[in-house]
């Protein structure tokens, strides 16, 4: 396809004009682009296809950036960045140093509000649409919600409280029956009985017929045709829970429809209330299947959520790659997975959690071996922590599967239903540390502070495979409290599928190498680090000691009580930042406890650190080889051996 229309697109206001099949081609423009760029440089792929035509019929009918567009999440925005005069630099979409994957203030005007969780949207329109009252201005506010999204509970906080305040705006629920993972619960349900009621779409299809060829000032006609499409409502769809929360419900329409797109938004634009317009769409239209049987379009939909760089699927003639060399181990989340069902035999009073994340989190094949011991309660992470919480009480282990970033969200629960109670809930925390093109709503740097002032919870990081295994049976056997297990979004260095578990004594550190002069306190997989450092110390006279912290909390008080007698100079080491992280644990111990040596720490500064690979963001950040030495060096004069 040769692409005319899109690259003089500079801002929405120049497709107000354009015709029926201009639009059309501007639209399969976008999607055979955002196929081409994304595919090669890798990124959120089916989300953004399903809603070119939204994008393109928002841009059209509403005076953006004036009107305010609050898009969720962000996945489904690249097709928005385009039309918002970032077409040149599209390419550098979630590269360091160029375009955010997700909405972002500074970037553009036409990015109202910064999304990189789910379930937000709908809350900061009521703000930004209430501002009305006190500044004056005037326009129109869009919150563009998945119905993965909106199995969130603060969507429906939101909604409870748009419908209190009565407040004019318009959510457009983007209803693709999935989030990441294939939709689950009550509300898919509901969703799914609201599409397949043909009488209720077939007589208000007739009502809203009728009611365009009245006038203007037949007010009457038009409340009692209002009052009979609310009574078929009531008769037809279940529940009627949009319109109980104060909206007026419209749809659902196609949202591949550009012209019924166009036409549906033009008549509800103007409403003084708030409006809730249910719109069908197909995640990955384009490039996935979408017209077979649920179970392969949502396979493909999954597989195409997120494509990574070099996807076979670019329209573009491919140039031929040089492969990158295989991880010595597999990635943490697989063995995570792996271990999950190797628990799973060997235990039977043991499940899984999950917040819509099963293939992020590793429990694709645990999902299929064991599917009663399985849960994912949707985009819910406050939900999930509380859900496990009451199964503790019952003599049930539960594991529950989720991001860093994500627990972040249900901080409360973690404390008042989980810590306060001593209830032993296992958390598996993946993405802890740096995440990578995903940016800053993604990076799991805070859980070490978060978690470490949590009292009574155990907080840990494994240092390879093997160690998690040993890390997940000590939780196991654990029972006076939660357990946190944090691991990277990266290779798992050392795991063999035949080894038993040892059991760990909680706050234990293991020294990997003995030395003389430096005692290197790693945290995780950065203990691989610390140990070629000391290698190559070595050949400075150097002597380091280098250990295994894998328990952030409780510390081993008696290697630092050791220490203390030992060594001159502390380094320590970790993927979080620098306050309320390990490092500051150790120094204020040493603090307390007299010590008059060295002491420095490496970790991710206290800001929020930008999108990129996660090997770049360690480099930039001084998480490396090179500042290992550096810093120790730095201590010569301090040590106890003379060079």
């Amino acid at each position: 396809m040769q692409i005319k229309i899109l690259p003089k697109i500079k801002s929405p206001a120049d497709l107000r004009n354009f015709s029926d099949d201009k639009l059309e081609q501007l639209a399969n423009e976008l999607r055979f682009h955002i196929i081409n760029v994304i595919s090669e440089i890798g990124g959120h792929l089916a989300p953004t296809l399903g809603v070119v035509e939204l994008t393109v019929a928002i841009h059209k009918v509403f005076n953006t950036p004036n009107d305010k567009i609050i898009w969720d999440v962000g996945h489904q925005a690249y097709a928005h960045k385009l039309l918002t005069g970032r077409y040149k630099d599209f390419p550098s979409i979630r590269q360091m140093g160029g375009l955010s994957g997700f909405l972002k203030r500074n970037e553009s005007e036409y990015d109202v509000f910064g999304a990189g969780h789910a379930s937000t949207s709908i809350s900061a329109a009521i703000g930004v649409a209430e501002s009305r009252k006190f500044t004056k201005k005037h326009f129109k506010v869009v919150s563009i919600i998945g119905d993965g999204s909106m199995t969130g509970g603060l969507a429906f906080e939101a909604m409870n409280n748009a419908g209190d305040l009565k407040t004019p705006m318009l959510v457009i629920l983007n209803d693709n029956e999935m989030s990441i993972s294939p939709n689950v619960g009550a509300l898919n349900n509901y969703l799914n009985k609201i599409v397949t009621n043909p009488t209720f779409n077939r007589i208000r299809d007739e009502i809203w017929n009728v009611s365009d060829r009245l006038t203007l000032g037949n007010k009457s006609m038009q409340k009692i045709l209002g009052k009979v499409e609310d009574s078929l409502k009531s008769f037809l769809v279940p529940g009627m829970l949009f319109e109980e929360l104060g909206f007026r419900y419209f749809g659902p329409i196609d949202g591949h429809n550009l012209p019924e797109l166009i036409t549906t938004l033009e008549r509800i634009k103007d409403f003084d209330r708030p409006v809730l317009l249910h719109v069908l769409t197909k995640k990955g239209k384009g490039m996935v299947s979408t017209e077979v049987q649920n179970g392969e379009y949502h396979l493909d939909a999954v597989k195409f959520h997120a494509v990574k760089a070099g996807s076979k699927n670019s329209t573009k003639e491919k140039k031929p790659i040089k492969p990158l060399p295989s991880p010595p181990s597999p990635i943490f989340q697989n063995t995570f997975g792996h271990l999950a069902c190797e628990i799973a035999r060997n235990r039977n009073d043991t499940v899984c959690i999950t917040a819509a994340m099963r293939e992020g989190t590793g429990l694709v094949d645990y999902a299929k071996e064991f599917p009663k011991r399985y849960y994912d309660v949707g985009i819910a992470e406050g939900h999930a922590v509380t859900f496990a919480s009451g199964l503790v009480t019952e003599e049930i282990r539960p594991i529950v599967a989720i991001y860093s970033t994500f627990l972040q969200r249900a901080f409360d629960h973690l404390v008042h239903d989980a810590a306060i109670q001593h209830l032993p809930v296992i958390f598996c925390l993946d993405r802890a540390g740096i995440a990578g093109e995903d940016g800053p709503t993604h990076h799991g740097a805070l859980d070490i502070a978060y978690l470490k002032c949590v009292q009574d919870l155990i907080v840990s990081s494994p240092r390879n495979g093997n160690e998690l295994r040993n890390l997940l049976y000590t939780a196991l056997e654990y029972k006076d409290g939660p357990f946190a297990i944090r691991y990277p979004k990266a290779s798992s260095e050392e795991f063999d599928q035949n080894l038993q578990a040892e059991l760990l004594p909680i706050g234990s550190w293991e020294v990997l190498q003995n030395g003389n002069d430096v005692a290197i306190l790693a945290v995780g997989p950065l203990t691989y680090l610390a140990l070629e450092a000391a290698e190559e110390l070595k050949k400075l006279d150097i002597s380091c000691e280098v250990v295994n912290c894998r328990f952030i909390k409780p510390m081993d008080e008696n290697y630092l009580e050791f220490m203390l007698e030992k060594f001159s100079s502390v380094l320590t080491i970790e993927e979080g930042v620098r306050s309320g992280g390990f490092g500051e644990g150790v120094l204020s111990w040493l603090s307390s406890n007299n010590y008059k040596g060295n002491s420095s720490i490496i970790s991710l500064p206290d800001k929020f650190v930008e999108h990129g690979p996660r090997g770049l963001l360690l480099e930039k950040w001084g998480i490396n080889k090179e500042e290992i030495i550096k810093t120790v060096t730095s201590f010569k004069s301090s040590l106890k051996t003379e060079f």
